[in-house]
């Protein structure tokens, strides 16, 4: 890892060298790229769409490299019951006779059987589901990322510097990154923050009704997908709302009120009334978040650095035991050395998922942006939103998933002060940020070869995980071809890897072809099978042979 991380800044050393040696490389061709891109993009709503098409044309032509992605871990599973449920027309499912058999992490069984997390992302998987793959949703979201990055930037710098961001962000985030290979979101929030930030500038320009609608879809989406860290996103803009509003500047209170307070207000109002809905669907409490519930029934550790461990708790199956009393709580104790560890981690974590190496030169402008008046308020974002990010013990790069369109911003903005960088009247500071898109396309590459190159390993951490779902996958269709329906008693050995879980199904288990359940070794497992007397029942052992299904023999008492 490191060794690769040293030859790829060896590689931006030495493109960088070559900018400044000879920053008129390649002039006449950057020129014509620039001002065909120039051009495109004083056509702004164009431009917004030409970013949607070509992030989904690119994915879409490179399927036979890069294939849809399997379910590789225990959130992408939990999301996808979830687009299911959805796709069915329900908020949340039954709880099933035999759920202590199903009973699966990120998924509550009592008092429904739903997933723990927040809807936006569902609603996402549930529109691809319907469309014929679950992937469709995660594609098309992916290029309205893109798509709304663009539109919000319009509203904060030239249209032409607002293309780039997009094209920055298609090639970072929508192509090999896990945000577009797997079911663990990212783009939702990233379009929520998007729309909330980009409709600023253009209420306190023209203060139309349509774009305090647009702010409230924004936050309503960042609620509905990353509720925490939307929060945290949402402050420094309803501040800077409240000075406007306040302000000298502002026009009468009359016209504000009914064009933005009152549109504004009316759009929270809907989404603070379906979030409480949606709570009492799934949870009974219109107050009970699903993710809170599950914390409560399930976690004994900290979500925050503060918090201390409380005592293991009693779990219906040893996976579980494994997973929460062991890893869970190995993870983090709440000792000063803990607090550094998962803070090094985010450290790492963020700025490899926004950031490219090739970005250095950029990030050495950044400091420039700074003087920037407009820019302030973003840059108060970074300083927010990091500074609640580093407040939760996890860490994964689509928690930042709101920050996107601010951090590509930022780039953007620090790239046009990097142009006007000269060393010995040679314009260096063009070729550096010339350079820095090139090898951002090179990076790209780069990703996708070794991603071909080690297909178990394309979407997970962990490739035995991304081998299970093809196995699992295989298992199904090989299942799915016998005469009526299955039943597959997971049997897991003592020393089982707790992060590798089998035993997921869909909204209605009932109906599936193939049901998957866990062995539990007591009388649970008799009234299982009694429950599905009319299934052939099969016996897997992953950890003996994670290829094949045999009959099922009860284990030996």
């Amino acid at each position: 890892m490191y060794f690769g991380l040293l030859v790829q800044l060896a590689v931006v050393v030495v493109v960088c060298l070559i900018a400044c040696w000879q920053p008129e490389i390649g002039n006449a061709c950057f020129r014509k790229a620039e001002n065909f891109c120039s051009r495109l993009a004083t056509r702004k709503q164009l431009a917004v769409g030409l970013v949607f098409v070509t992030t989904v044309g690119v994915r879409l032509l490179l399927l036979p490299l890069l294939a849809v992605p399997l379910p590789a871990e225990h959130d992408e599973s939990s999301y996808l019951l979830m687009a299911d449920t959805f796709a069915h027309g329900r908020l949340a499912n039954p709880t099933h006779p035999m759920w202590l058999s199903f009973e699966t992490f990120h998924i509550s069984s009592q008092p429904t059987y739903s997933s723990i997390f927040p809807p936006a992302q569902g609603f996402a998987l549930a529109l691809g589901e319907v469309l014929g793959n679950p992937w469709i949703g995660v594609l098309l979201s992916e290029a309205a990322m893109c798509a709304a990055i663009v539109w919000m930037l319009q509203g904060w710098m030239p249209s032409r510097w607002a293309l780039l961001g997009g094209i920055l962000a298609m090639l970072n985030l929508a192509i090999v990154s896990y945000w577009m290979n797997s079911y663990w979101g990212g783009a939702m929030a990233a379009i929520g923050g998007a729309l909330t930030l980009g409709a600023l500038p253009r209420i306190k320009s023209k203060q139309r009704v349509r774009d305090a609608l647009i702010m409230g879809l924004g936050i309503a989406i960042l609620a509905n997908s990353r509720p925490l860290e939307g929060f945290i996103f949402c402050l420094p803009v309803a501040v800077a709302l409240l000075i406007w509003l306040a302000g000298k500047s502002s026009p009468p209170v009359q016209v504000t009120a009914s064009r933005v307070v009152a549109p504004l207000a009316a759009v929270l109002i809907i989404t603070g009334a379906f979030i409480g809905y949606y709570n009492w669907r799934v949870t009974g409490n219109p107050l009970l978040l699903p993710h809170s519930l599950n914390l409560k029934a399930y976690y004994s550790t900290p979500l925050f650095i503060w918090e201390k461990l409380r005592p293991p708790m009693h779990y219906n199956n040893r996976q579980f035991e494994d997973f929460y009393n062991g890893w869970v709580r190995d993870n983090f104790h709440g000792s000063a050395r803990d607090i550094l560890r998962v803070s090094w981690e985010k450290v790492r974590a963020y700025p490899s998922a926004f950031l490219w190496t090739g970005s250095l030169p950029i990030l050495v402008a950044l400091p420039l942006v700074l003087r920037d008046r407009k820019m302030r308020l973003l840059v108060v974002e970074v300083a927010t939103c990091g500074l609640g990010l580093f407040l939760v013990v996890y860490s994964l790069a689509h928690y930042a998933a709101p920050l996107t369109c601010v951090i590509y911003a930022l780039l953007v903005q620090a790239t046009r002060h990097l142009r006007t960088v000269r060393w010995k009247d040679r314009p260096v500071g063009i070729a550096l940020s010339r350079a820095a898109v090139v090898l951002l396309v090179a990076v790209t590459a780069f990703n996708l070869y070794h991603v071909v190159r080690n297909p178990n390993h394309p979407y997970s951490w962990s490739s035995d995980r991304a081998r299970g779902s093809d196995a699992k996958q295989r298992i199904e269709k090989f299942l799915a071809e016998k005469p009526g329906k299955q039943l597959v008693v997971v049997r897991y050995s003592p020393n089982h890897n707790p992060h590798g879980e089998w035993v997921y199904n869909m909204a209605n288990i009932d109906q599936q072809q193939v049901v998957w359940a866990r062995e539990l070794g007591t009388e649970q497992d008799e009234k299982l099978l009694a429950y599905f007397s009319d299934r052939k029942v099969w016996l897997f052992e992953p950890d003996r042979d994670w290829k094949h299904v045999r009959p099922y023999t009860p284990p030996p008492r």
